[in-house]
């Protein structure tokens, strides 16, 4: 998401919808001094995964479905504030190529924007989701989330992640694979888990380095394989060892799916169990676990915690800024002083540019906090290696769309404005992101000096495309090196429509 309109009153109602690779989910809840009281669930089984053909292109079918459902949830939540309901998309909006296409028909039936987020951030919601339902504490977990088309696999104490990756294996993709026509097989069991094993092994060593207290299952696929299990008499609580593989035995015993109904699973579950079951097996085998407690807690919860975070004091993309500029040795004085002065810019035209939304200050500050990131690559060309940096770094809690916004503020703060980076940004933010990336610029050139004293105090003004600054008395005349920068700022900002006059 960066659809620049986030409310400004405080939240009362919130909301989250989590476009899976199988099924979409709704959730609504209260909030009352930042404790969370859900109102209202939906679910849907719509398998969007299942509907990427071999182009990794949506078909009309799977978008219809999903489409269909999203103007049924859109009647839940359009009714509600601007900035009050965050939805993502995962796996299956990730691998498709014509994502941007089917968002843009998703946010009109929901009325709210639609961002796609990268699979370490779907992780760190995952388990910021199960962690609020927990009792407080400093053990040491492992969590482990099943979905459609990936799986996350994180390890964490309290609210706070050690290690969280996303493997490219999910009950959708691996029933895909292995299961396609419905039909079980030991062999195709061993196949199935085989493919799960040798997507999951790469990290495995990583997280056995870390010692666990407790591992937790959530999700849809982990619930049915409980319930399964429970159903049969196989296991009292969570999931154990021996149940899974009895549940796995059992499987293997019938010719096909819909021979499994006496587990008690829905339809729409029915057909995707094998792979699930697959993966988990995977998972037991390669960590040694013997047993898994059941999260009823996931993805939309955590999304919903993140969500009231931002509106709040606590948004994980400022430290998410803070760590990354440490690791590339930014210069914080320096990037902190071209941070003001663009926004004392923005102050100044944000109703005439209308850029009067907290989105537009954050993302534009954070944008000037990592402008020079790329200098420790080499200073030639740095804005082009920072851009690389941003892009391509693990920044949590930012979306896919932000995150090329915020790459495209870094690779236009100087030299020649690189129009075509804009071009390539979703058409909701594009035009709006340039004018952000004229007033970090503008900062940037003010601060050339690296002089540790303020800016002057400039007056701007804007009447669509024409800025107009105003210094004060005689200072340009004592700055010469900073009127030719602007001279050659005019010029540079012709081929965007600016036209930049200064006295």
């Amino acid at each position: 998401m960066f659809a620049f309109n986030r409310t400004k009153s405080a939240l009362k109602s919130v909301a989250a919808v989590d476009l899976g690779s199988n099924s979409f989910h709704l959730i609504v809840a209260q909030l009352n001094d930042q404790e969370l009281s859900v109102i209202d669930r939906l679910r849907e089984s719509v398998r969007l995964g299942a509907g990427l053909d071999d182009n990794k292109r949506l078909t009309p079918e799977a978008q219809e479905r999903a489409l269909a459902c999203l103007e049924r949830f859109g009647q839940r939540v359009g009714t509600l504030p601007p900035g009050s309901v965050r939805i993502v998309g995962t796996n299956a909006l990730r691998q498709a190529r014509d994502a941007d296409e089917f968002l843009m028909k998703a946010e009109v039936a929901l009325g709210h924007p639609v961002e796609i987020i990268n699979g370490r951030e779907e992780a760190r919601l995952i388990y910021l989701g199960v962690a609020h339902g927990l009792a407080a504490g400093d053990e040491r977990r492992l969590v482990i989330d099943i979905g459609g088309g990936s799986t996350e696999i994180i390890a964490g104490t309290g609210f706070d992640t050690i290690h969280r990756e996303s493997m490219h294996v999910g009950c959708v993709s691996l029933t895909r694979a292995c299961f396609a026509d419905g039909r079980i097989k030991k062999k195709r069991m061993r196949q199935a888990v085989l493919r799960a094993e040798l997507e999951i092994q790469p990290v495995v060593a990583m997280f056995r380095r870390e010692s666990w207290d407790r591992v937790i299952g959530c999700s849809g696929t982990v619930r049915a394989i409980r319930d399964a299990a429970q159903n049969q008499g196989w296991c009292k609580r969570g999931i154990t060892r021996s149940a899974l593989d009895k549940l796995r035995n059992a499987l293997v015993e019938h010719d096909h799916v819909d021979e499994l109904r006496y587990l008690g699973l829905s339809e729409d579950r029915l057909a995707i169990f094998p792979g699930g079951v697959a993966v988990l097996w995977a998972l037991f085998e390669l960590f040694d676990i013997s047993r898994i407690d059941v999260s009823s807690q996931a993805l939309r919860e955590g999304v919903l915690y993140d969500l009231i975070g931002r509106s709040g004091h606590s948004d994980v993309r400022s430290r998410a800024v803070q760590s990354v500029g440490a690791r590339w040795a930014v210069d914080n004085a320096h990037a902190e002083r071209v941070a003001q002065t663009a926004l004392s810019l923005l102050a100044q035209v944000q109703e005439s540019w209308e850029l009067d939304d907290q989105d537009h200050r954050d993302i534009l500050y954070w944008a000037a906090l990592l402008h020079e990131i790329g200098l420790l690559v080499a200073h030639s060309q740095y804005h082009k290696h920072g851009a690389y940096v941003v892009a391509n770094t693990d920044l949590s809690g930012f979306s896919r769309r932000e995150q090329a916004v915020l790459a495209a503020l870094v690779r236009g703060h100087r030299r020649k404005f690189p129009l075509a980076e804009f071009d390539t940004l979703h058409k909701s933010v594009a035009r709006v992101s340039m004018k952000l990336c004229v007033l970090l610029r503008l900062a940037v050139l003010l601060h050339r000096s690296r002089d540790a004293s303020a800016a002057p105090a400039i007056e701007i003004t804007a009447d669509g495309d024409r800025l107009d600054l105003r210094f004060p008395e005689q200072w340009l005349d004592q700055h010469p090196l900073t009127v030719a920068d602007l001279g050659q700022e005019q010029t540079l900002l012709e081929p965007m429509g600016v036209t930049l006059n200064f006295q």
